[in-house]
């Protein structure tokens, strides 16, 4: 697959999967969860696996193996959260109370910690090398580590104006990245940087 190809659809990927973290997040501060909300934001999880790949394959000459294991986490823990996100939001959600806490206890329930643990972890270590690599802005780079992880810690609580803000702040950093890769695509003498990993 043609690395430009790549990163042209990770951009898209990456824009679409923050408006669905953002305008949902924003609105349920106000509103709480809704159907809506919820059936987006759901979704919009799905798109995050492509989006992170494109982020690798821009920095992957200059994050070297701890990039390499970075982004190797990440997927594994994005793609956890994806499922998690898309089981919350989409099934559990529409359950009635006292069914959904069944289903959300024992096994279940150390499952959901565990994949939120390894996200938490990935995302930790993919912002770390995306601020030692230095070829995404400083600000989203730390602003994708910070604010995802902390909507992870967050969820469990009811959501308020924090949460809100701390949805339109990783939005804002997913779409700055996206953006990044385009900026970085036109740049001369960058769009060519074959996929490698460095050390």
């Amino acid at each position: 697959m043609p690395l430009p190809w790549m990163l042209r659809f990770g951009t898209v990927c990456g824009v679409v999967m923050a408006l669905s973290l953002g305008i949902p997040g924003a609105i349920e501060a106000f509103t709480g969860e809704t159907a809506a909300t919820s059936f987006v934001i759901g979704l919009g999880a799905a798109f995050g696996a492509p989006a992170v790949t494109a982020f690798h394959l821009r920095q992957s000459h200059a994050s070297g193996r701890f990039g390499a294991v970075a982004y190797a986490v990440n997927m594994i823990g994005l793609n956890l959260f994806a499922g998690i996100a898309f089981a919350l939001n989409l099934v559990v959600f529409f359950l009635d109370p006292a069914v959904a806490a069944a289903v959300l206890a024992g096994p279940t329930r150390i499952a959901l910690l565990a994949g939120v643990a390894v996200f938490v972890a990935g995302t930790v270590l993919f912002c770390v090398s995306m601020v030692r690599a230095r070829v995404f802005p400083r600000l989203p780079a730390w602003g994708y580590g910070i604010t995802l992880v902390l909507l992870a810690l967050l969820a469990r609580l009811p959501d308020t104006p924090l949460t809100g803000v701390m949805h339109v702040l990783a939005a804002g950093s997913l779409i700055w990245l996206s953006l990044s890769l385009r900026q970085e695509e036109a740049a001369p003498g960058r769009a060519a940087v074959p996929y490698g990993i460095a050390g």
